[in-house]
């Protein structure tokens, strides 16, 4: 397996954002996440990713637990964030900003760096153009590739994505959803993915659940979770409400 989640709690302050989530993962799986403003997704990741530390749960990637890890440990052990609204550098170079993303092991692994940073460019031709060009001059898409590319610097075993149909035009978000098929089938990456455009996650996600206040409320297969009613409701029709339609497990 190559995350498991268990039982994990996450607190800000006083405030209860996660509530006992448990799910798995194995290598080159995807999982969509979705749900309400405020429902504890974007809390997950930064979890995970050592952001923000659990009072309680355990995190495993490939068996170890990095629960207890600092960000930049988590970060070296294959964990990658891509934040909401891209957060590049927008006085750097397109170039410059998907080399930091390998900052952690740029002096060790210059040669693989080097091939790395070539494929990224096979992979985002149109970022091949304009290498030059500062960061904050790119267009949405661009910018959302660049972090995308700036995240595979790390060479990630998993990599999570937060909104990165943000503010995107349809056409660039269907490309965007098909790099990301692109990385779990040539790649073996796996993916969570938290997003707004639930249509768009589902078509490429292998399982899918639905948060709701800390809690996942509805799960699994994302062929399973597109034709819950519940689901169809309040995500792809007009009701706002998501009843408990299931436990909060993406596995039995």
């Amino acid at each position: 397996m190559m995350l498991e989640v268990s039982n994990l709690h996450t607190y800000h302050g006083f405030l209860h954002a996660l509530k006992g989530v448990t799910f798995s993962l194995n290598k080159g799986e995807i999982l969509a996440i979705v749900g309400s403003n405020g429902a504890g997704k974007s809390t997950l990741l930064g979890t995970i990713a050592g952001i923000y530390k659990p009072k309680e749960g355990k995190i495993l990637l490939a068996g170890e637990d990095i629960s207890v890890l600092p960000v930049e440990k988590v970060v070296a052990r294959g964990v990658c964030l891509v934040p909401e609204r891209r957060q590049i550098f927008d006085s750097l170079s397109v170039r410059d900003n998907l080399l930091l993303g390998s900052y952690h092991r740029f002096r060790r692994e210059k040669k693989q760096v080097q091939k790395d940073y070539e494929k990224i460019l096979e992979l985002f031709p149109k970022l091949k153009t304009m290498l030059d060009r500062p960061g904050g001059l790119l267009s949405g898409g661009e910018q959302q590739m660049l972090a995308i590319g700036r995240g595979l610097m790390a060479n990630p075993k998993l990599m999570m994505l937060d909104e990165p149909s943000l503010g995107l035009a349809p056409l660039i978000v269907k490309d965007i959803m098909e790099i990301f098929k692109h990385l779990k089938r040539e790649f073996g990456t796996t993916i969570i993915l938290v997003e707004q455009n639930v249509k768009a996650a589902l078509r490429i996600a292998d399982y899918a659940c639905v948060f709701e206040r800390g809690e996942i409320v509805i799960s699994g297969t994302a062929e399973e979770v597109m034709r819950n009613p519940a689901v169809r409701n309040a995500y792809l029709g007009k009701s706002k409400e998501v009843t408990h339609a299931a436990s909060g497990t993406i596995r039995g």
